[in-house]
Order: structure tokens, then C-alpha cells, then sequence
């Protein structure tokens, strides 16, 4: 038992407290408030599990470039131009054409931090800067007045066994990443790119071809996303992205994946986006104001990089 409690992270032990006790809050607040233990109702709990595939999605993506020491800040207009571009298009088209958006900026990204060997930071958010002007420019300014086809809701809003299809989604990228991370040679040449990236190339590993690939990915998360919201919503629209952003870093960190890269493990980002969503159930039960949550966010973000960032970094 101590040494199945040694092969888990730290981290994911102790967003997995967290995670419990924020449960507990939110059942004391709304037994006190409403008379009702809700949060620990099924009904409730399938729901927070639906809004967080939406933001484990993002997370997935954005772990892969993080753990290579990088960063992708083009991503709430990846996932807004992908929803938006595939809903415009419309029919059978929509979902591959959205994908296909998504992998593009992603390729770009990678180009432009691969081989233009410019810091990832800046040049993602030039992306995303670039994206919401073309993106203003196509629609006017004026939200799209095209709606999400019946393949897009489908992958939503459907329920298949009392289950979310949009768990379903998350959980089948989700073996992906995690059989990418730990059966591949992608996988280990990431957190090798992550621990020194010149050792790795030093070592015979195509860097660059590695890092355009991670980039790929990110965006191709980015894309799935954007094209679950619009399902959701049954529409896209403008800025859908930007809440999105800061919690999938946040969920990245929280679950113990060093944020200058080389080590971490995919089941403390599920954990990690778990808490976020369930943070911001009980702030907005309790009528926190979206200043204080991106407050709260930050504050989370800088005290994990104190109690996880400046450890040794590893490929486990």
C-alpha cells in the first residue's frame, strides 16, 4: 500500500484532497442555504463532469506543450475561429473542416516556435491576436448567425447509457494522450524536449519535428473543443474561447505537471480540470463575481508553481 501511495504524484494526492473538499463545501453551503445536499447528487455530479470535458479537452492539449517547457495562447481564438468556420461551413464538412482549422494554426504555431525558434509565448498570442481580427473581419463584428449541425449537438448534448457523449469524447482523447505520453517514442521524445531540449537533440531526436507535432495536437484539442461548445450551445460565437484559457493552464499546473516542462502525468490533469470546474460551481453558487474567480485562478496558479515548480524535473 506505501508503495502504490509513493508511485502517485504528490500533486494529484493533493488536488484529489481538494477536490473532496470542495465537494464538502458545497454540500455544507447549499444544506445550510437551500436545505438540500445537491452537489452530491448524481444528477449534478454527470453535469459537472460534462462542463469539464469541455475544459479537459483544452487542458489535454495544452499538457503536451507545456510539457516540452511551452506555452499556447492561441488558444481561445483557435477554438472560437474552429466553431465558428465550421458552423458557417455547415453539413457533413463542419466537424473536418473545423479540425482542420484547428490543426492548421496549431502547424503554424509550431512552425513559428520550431524553426522561426521564436519564444512560444509570443508568438502564440501574435496567433491569437492575428485569429480574432480575421475573425472580426469575416463576421463584422456581429455574432454568426449560423447554427451548429446535428453531428456538433449530437456530440454535446446526447446521453448515451445516463452518460454525456461529451465525457465520452474526453475520455476516448484521453486514452489517446495517455497511450502518446507512455507507449510512443513522441511521447518520451516530449518529456526529454521538456527536461533539456539541446540533450535531446544532441541525443538524435528530430526536435523540431516533435515540437510541430505537440503544437499540431494543442491546436486539434483547441478545434474539438470549440466544436463541443457550439454543439452545446447550438451555435458559435465571438470570444467563446477566452474562458477557457487561463483554467487549462491552471488545471495543467494544479495536477503536477511542471510548468517549465519535462515532467508530469495526464491523471493529474484530469484531476486538475475536475477541481476547476467543481471551484467554479461553488463560486458561482455562492454569487462570486467573475473578477474574484480569475483572481482565485492566478492565485492558484502561482501557488502550486511555489510548491511544485522548482522541484527536479523527471520523465516518470
Amino acid at each position: 500500500m506505501q508503495a502504490y501511495l509513493r508511485s502517485i504524484d504528490r500533486p494529484i494526492l493533493v488536488a484529489c484532497g481538494f477536490v473532496i473538499l470542495i465537494l464538502a463545501a458545497g454540500t455544507a453551503y447549499t444544506a445550510i442555504t437551500q436545505g438540500t445536499a445537491t452537489f452530491l447528487s448524481p444528477a449534478y455530479l454527470l453535469q459537472q463532469l460534462k462542463v469539464a470535458s469541455f475544459l479537459g479537452v483544452v487542458a489535454a492539449g495544452m499538457m503536451l506543450v507545456i510539457l516540452m517547457g511551452h506555452i499556447d495562447l492561441s488558444v481561445p481564438w483557435t477554438v472560437a475561429a474552429s466553431a465558428m468556420l465550421a458552423t458557417a461551413v455547415g453539413g457533413p464538412e463542419a466537424i473536418p473542416v473545423g479540425l482542420a482549422i484547428g490543426a492548421l494554426v496549431g502547424l503554424f504555431n509550431g512552425l513559428g516556435v520550431a524553426f522561426l525558434r521564436v519564444p512560444s509565448m509570443i508568438f502564440t498570442l501574435g496567433v491569437n491576436t492575428v485569429l480574432r481580427g480575421l475573425m472580426v473581419m469575416l463576421t463584422g463584428g456581429f455574432s454568426p448567425t449560423t447554427m451548429a449541425t446535428p453531428p456538433m449537438q449530437f456530440l454535446a448534448k446526447a446521453e448515451l447509457l445516463g452518460i454525456p457523449m461529451a465525457v465520452f469524447v474526453w475520455a476516448l482523447l484521453s486514452v489517446g494522450i495517455v497511450f502518446l505520453l507512455t507507449r510512443t517514442p513522441m511521447g518520451r521524445y516530449i518529456y526529454a524536449i521538456g527536461n533539456k531540449e539541446a540533450a535531446a537533440y544532441l541525443s538524435g531526436v528530430n526536435t523540431r519535428l516533435v515540437i510541430l507535432g505537440a503544437f499540431t495536437l494543442c491546436g486539434l484539442c483547441s478545434a474539438m473543443a470549440g466544436i463541443l461548445l457550439s454543439g452545446y450551445s447550438s451555435k458559435a460565437y465571438q470570444a467563446m474561447g477566452d474562458p477557457y484559457l487561463l483554467p487549462a493552464i491552471a488545471a495543467v499546473v494544479i495536477g503536477g505537471t511542471n510548468i517549465l516542462g519535462g515532467q508530469g502525468r495526464y491523471a493529474g490533469t484530469v484531476v486538475g480540470t475536475i477541481l476547476i470546474v467543481l471551484l467554479q460551481s461553488v463560486l458561482s453558487v455562492m454569487q462570486m463575481p467573475e473578477a474574484g474567480r480569475q483572481i482565485i485562478y492566478g492565485l492558484v496558479i502561482i501557488l502550486m508553481l511555489v510548491l511544485y515548480g522548482r522541484g527536479g524535473r523527471s520523465s516518470a
